[in-house]
């Protein structure tokens, strides 16, 4: 319903624009029914130009092991792998054809032991497969739109002048009335906005509500498949280790900030050698100390007790020292930009880790 109601608000504001032409009315209304069709276009994922990009002959071993996964999961391997500074492990389709790309988030990659790697990247696989409904063409198509269409229309807060300036001023009254008038222009266009903004952001609402039960089941069965992937106890340690997102993300931070100002030695953009490294040695030393306290989620905790009591299942994939080898070879130029693009744009803020959510 969304995409027929988003074709017929194109159809009609192209009729109303062309039959009354000769009017002012019915273009006018054709306008703004244009702009309502433009704001709730289907959108066509695209990679991010802002990430390293790696494709299978870029990285044959990481592209063998996702394929390992992929086939015990069972659903379609990613086309392509980009690699990112946040915390997580997301798949996400592009282009027309609707290509999956894996989303590595690297301090997640370097936080997580080996077989966490694999339970996390099947988890995201399995997540995106066809038996979420979120993912569908269709659903995942209409939630984008509603979702841009709500941040186009919605209220604009710097839309606003604030004039003080001396009454004494030369032309201090045409200025003042000036930005009166586009305080009123911009109250209007809000109140105009208004009610299809609250329509567009209410059916977005319902379509999340509506997707919420087969959400649901879609995350359980990733927690199966990560746990067939990686073995139970990766796939549980995995989930515990997601409140590891607040202390890498500080020590990344600190990281930058101690490139940037205290060592002298080297330019102030120069990462440091062994970045990475330092965030696995963070991360194993927050791990020792939380020991078994764990801070989870309802949610995390419900699926944490499901996997504890559901028979064990043993590792479909490993990992030896070759592989890893090979994958930590191919990852090497892709995480020096990485760590390039958090020195020149800082790292970001910590926020609730989706690394199997």
């Amino acid at each position: 319903m969304v995409h027929l109601v988003t074709a017929a608000l194109f159809i009609g504001s192209g009729l109303l624009i062309v039959i009354g032409l000769r009017t002012i009315v019915q273009p006018m209304i054709g306008l703004v029914l244009l702009g309502l069709a433009l704001a709730l276009r289907p959108r066509i994922g695209q990679l991010n130009p802002d990430l390293p990009t790696l494709r299978e002959a870029d990285a044959p071993a990481l592209f063998d092991l996702l394929g390992g996964i992929a086939e015990t999961c069972g659903v379609r391997p990613p086309d392509t792998v980009q690699v990112g500074p946040e915390f997580s492990v997301t798949v996400t389709h592009y282009g027309f054809t609707r290509k999956r790309r894996l989303v590595v988030g690297l301090p997640l990659w370097a936080a997580y032991p080996p077989q966490q790697r694999v339970a996390a990247v099947a988890h995201a696989m399995a997540y995106a497969g066809p038996r979420n409904v979120r993912s569908r063409a269709f659903v995942a198509m209409a939630l984008e739109s509603l979702t841009a269409g709500t941040g186009t229309m919605r209220a604009n807060n710097t839309a606003h002048i604030s004039w003080n300036a001396n009454p004494l001023a030369f032309g201090a009254e045409e200025v003042a009335a000036g930005a009166r008038n586009f305080n009123i222009r911009g109250k209007t266009s809000e109140w105009v906005l208004w009610i299809p903004r609250t329509v567009v952001a209410a059916t977005a609402r319902l379509l999340l509500w509506l997707t919420l039960p087969a959400t649901r089941d879609a995350l359980l069965e990733a927690d199966d498949a990560a746990a067939r992937a990686a073995s139970s106890e990766a796939a549980v340690a995995a989930l515990n280790d997601q409140d590891l997102a607040r202390p890498v993300y500080v020590e990344a931070h600190r990281l930058v900030i101690e490139t940037k100002t205290l060592v002298t030695k080297r330019s102030t953009t120069a990462p440091q050698q062994d970045f990475w490294e330092k965030l696995a040695r963070q991360a194993a030393r927050v791990r020792e100390e939380r020991g078994g306290d764990v801070n989870r989620s309802c949610l995390d905790a419900s699926r944490v007790a499901r996997l504890s009591a559901a028979p064990r299942q043993p590792a479909a994939i490993t990992l030896d020292e070759p592989a890893l080898t090979r994958i930590a070879a191919e990852l090497r130029q892709p995480e020096k930009a990485v760590v390039d693009k958090m020195m020149r744009d800082s790292v970001a803020d910590v926020q609730q880790p989706i690394a199997l959510r």
